[in-house]
């Protein structure tokens, strides 16, 4: 059974600004992408610090709120907590973007939802075409044509699907684009098809690299007849246009007739412009695109893999991957495979390489629970979680990820990595490197070739040069530098009565995770709280659950009384200080009704936090099993 996300939809919506600040949404394989009204309005730290987000990133126009493997579940209860639909979140709204920014957001608006489906019936292929050099069927079983139909199916019209998505982020009518893409594919306008059925009238620019047979006219006007099935570019360009009609339609035509006279004049207008001049433009285009890139390639295939591979990482970081991911698409489609970007694709496992080498290093086992995840999401090609929960914020395995990578990538462009088919991610990549023609599996072994490469060279560095923070500098009494035994270590007294339970045990994530910070739980049995310390109430909530403390040395702590109190809206808490005011140690902050509010269902466990304990070299925390006001709960190491 799924989990419930509505909690951190509420939250995510809350912290980017609310829902009047949302301008626009999409998502991808493991982030949200929001277009905000005003980003300033979006608090960064809270989100970064909240349980259920990796991390948030600011990138082509789009703020990033990263989540994981889980993101479509947490994008459709942010959809309903911000009363968008599907339809109306992707379309955009916000204004004075950067021409490569708004390049960015329309190619990822328009693949993201496709890539899903893509991969999946690309990799239904390779399995197919896999399974039958295996020899478990034949090419002509009828088992090999159901499983060949339904991969095929959504490269041949692929144009149906983009023209759907292309409606979406332009403003047009979904069904009109979904119409418009099944009418160039339509078999009577195709160019084989065509050619099957009789003698051209003429060939038009006879002899050039824009030759083309003429097999009908529309009222005297040659129709360049294309193959269109399996393009890319023509339809999305078909579908701007069709938007641009549409909008000035709604403004001319009487509301009466409007519901069936605009879609209808709608693709008269830009099916007909479509046929004659953007599709044929737009299909040379891709195929002179496509060229182009093949001869810059052939320059110097061993440098152009390397940079592939060292820079992929880098561009997924701030999503500017999605402007290549257009070339890498009709590459397949125009010359039957793509040799340009895939130098790529050692880079997941270079990415999760690293991660199974700090399992194996690390004597830390929070970082050992986040990175097994990780590796094993790795292995799939999902490497968000790897990169944002653990090398990056490391920086050296990052970079040690980007150099495997970049051996790997000058690799496969000396070998010639081809991939013929849309494939899945990471280990499913592979049957998607057999050639579908021939059979021929010398790409896949190419492939495995490069992705040893990577993955030796990243595991042996990062077993070389990875150590955990607390191994860099081993402290102990008798090795402690002089300048450091004199420095003052911090002492934070409990500010409550009751018993003590480490964090690990709080029935909330956010706490026992330690994703809050190092410290400790009480479970008052006395009504009063009162200051740990000598400092400043640097935050208390409207709520009055919780309060901010910073101590005179720097010490920032956090007392959340209770589990979900914030609902109780200050019903139990009474304030006896306001943000901002200055306290001695033993002061009374608040008292809390223990009666009133475990009878309301909700529980006082209260975590004490040091939010800022990666500044400590340790928190040590009271062995005492209970403890009173005043007596000493936690100490700090610096």
């Amino acid at each position: 059974m799924s989990k419930n996300y509505n909690k951190l939809a509420q939250d995510i919506v809350e912290n980017v600004g609310g829902k009047d600040n949302i301008g626009s949404l999409t998502h991808c394989v493991t982030r949200l992408r929001f277009k905000l009204k005003d980003e300033k309005k979006a608090n960064d730290d809270v989100l970064k610090k909240m349980d259920g987000v990796v991390t948030v990133m600011k990138s082509a126009g789009q703020y990033q709120v990263v989540i994981g493997n889980h993101v479509p579940d947490v994008y459709e209860e942010v959809l309903d907590v911000a009363g968008l639909s599907s339809e109306t979140a992707a379309q955009e709204t916000v204004g004075n973007q950067k021409i490569m920014d708004k390049f960015i957001d329309i190619i990822s608006s328009i693949f993201q939802p496709v890539l899903g489906i893509m991969s999946a019936a690309g990799m239904l292929k390779g399995f197919n075409i896999l399974f039958s050099v295996m020899g478990l069927y034949t090419d002509t079983s009828g088992a090999y044509q159901l499983f060949n139909a339904m991969s095929d199916a959504l490269f041949m019209f692929l144009p149906v699907f983009l023209g759907f998505t292309a409606s979406k982020k332009f403003g047009l009518k979904p069904m009109v684009g979904i119409l418009m893409g099944l009418a160039i594919c339509y078999p009577a306008i195709q160019l084989d098809t065509l050619s099957g059925v009789g003698e051209p009238l003429y060939t038009l620019f006879d002899g050039s690299f824009f030759s083309n047979p003429i097999y009908m006219d529309f009222f005297g006007v040659p129709i360049i007849s294309m193959n269109y099935t399996s393009s890319v570019l023509p339809i999305i360009l078909m579908v701007y246009v069709a938007s641009k009609v549409q909008k000035w339609l709604d403004q001319v035509i009487p509301d009466v007739i409007k519901v069936f006279v605009v879609p209808m004049i709608t693709i008269v207008v830009a099916m007909t412009l479509g046929f004659l001049v953007i599709g044929p433009v737009a299909t040379y285009a891709s195929n002179m695109i496509a060229e182009l890139i093949v001869q810059a390639r052939n320059f110097s295939p061993i440098i152009a893999g390397a940079l592939v591979g060292f820079f992929w990482q880098i561009l997924v970081i701030f999503g500017l991957h999605w402007g290549l991911i257009p070339l890498y698409v009709n590459n397949i489609m125009t010359l039957g495979y793509d040799n340009v970007m895939m130098p790529f694709f050692a880079t997941t496992f270079a990415q999760t390489a690293v991660v199974i080498a700090i399992i194996l290093k690390t004597k830390d086992k929070k970082l050992k629970s986040l990175a097994v995840p990780s590796a094993i999401s790795g292995i799939f090609g999902i490497t968000e979680p790897a990169i944002y929960g653990i090398t990056l914020p490391r920086k050296k395995p990052f970079i040690i990820s980007c150099i495997a990578g970049g051996i790997a990538g000058a690799y496969y462009g000396y070998a010639d990595l081809k991939e013929f088919i849309f494939g899945g991610m990471g280990i499913f990549e592979f049957p998607a490197m057999i050639n579908p023609e021939t059979k021929d599996m010398s790409n896949v072994l190419v492939g495995v070739i490069g992705v040893v490469i990577a993955m030796a060279i990243a595991f042996v560095l990062t077993m070389m040069t990875f150590k955990d923070e607390e191994e860099v500098i081993e402290i102990t009494e008798e090795s402690k530098p002089t300048d450091v035994v004199n420095r003052s270590n911090e002492v934070v007294s409990s500010p409550m009565t009751g018993s003590v339970k480490e964090l690990s045990q709080v029935a909330d994530a956010a706490f026992s995770e330690g994703l809050l910070g190092a410290g400790v739980a009480i479970e008052p049995t006395d009504e009063e709280v009162v200051a740990p310390f000598d400092g400043v109430v640097t935050t208390l909530f409207p709520s009055k659950h919780a309060i901010g403390i910073t101590s005179n040395e720097g010490l920032e702590l956090l007392i959340h009384i209770g589990l979900n109190t914030v609902q109780l809206e200050g019903e139990g808490f009474t304030s006896f200080i306001k943000q901002g005011d200055t306290v001695k140690k033993g002061d009374k902050l608040l008292e809390i009704d223990i009666v009133g509010i475990k009878e309301k269902g909700y529980s006082l466990e209260t975590p004490i936090v040091i939010t800022n304990s990666h500044d400590y070299l340790d928190i040590l925390i009271t062995e005492e099993n209970d403890v009173s006001t005043n007596d000493v709960l936690i100490r700090t190491l610096v």
